[in-house]
């Protein structure tokens, strides 16, 4: 079995906080007096650019070392079923050769995860394809 170089920890409390990134909030027109079938609906789920969650989940990307934002990427890339965990050295070269051809690696490997839809449950997905449950304990990065 390959070894991860990012701790089931670290995983944890992205995966925890990713999932609180997912979910946003309807936006609500209380005068509106109408429904959304009504409407269209034209309320959609909105980020407003204050998503403290966001700027958390950021900063934590950011702030690991490239071994273990290169193991993120591939832990990802296997929970969205891009390889097996067989083939776990080559999804984890080409998160490396996707790295290192980043002008500005941390800041572009932010950007890349965060724009993933259910990033939480595709490293979930990962580690569990690793045989690591992500709720064994309280993540504490």
């Amino acid at each position: 079995m390959p070894e991860l170089a990012i701790s089931r920890e670290k995983v944890s409390f992205l995966i925890e906080k990713a999932h609180e990134f997912d979910v946003k909030d309807l936006p609500t027109d209380e005068e509106s007096g109408s429904n959304p079938t009504d409407d269209d609906e034209v309320d959609v789920l909105q980020d407003d650019g204050s998503d403290s969650v966001a700027a958390e989940l950021a900063s934590f990307i950011r702030a690991l070392n490239e071994d273990e934002q290169i193991d993120l990427i591939a832990l990802m890339w296997l929970g969205r079923g891009d390889g097996t965990i067989d083939e776990w050295e080559d999804l984890r070269s080409r998160a490396a050769e996707r790295w290192n051809g980043y002008r500005n690696p941390r800041r572009q490997t932010v950007r890349y995860l965060l724009g993933e839809p259910l990033l939480g449950d595709l490293l979930a997905e990962g580690l569990d394809q690793f045989g690591i449950s992500w709720v064994d304990d309280a993540p504490v990065p």
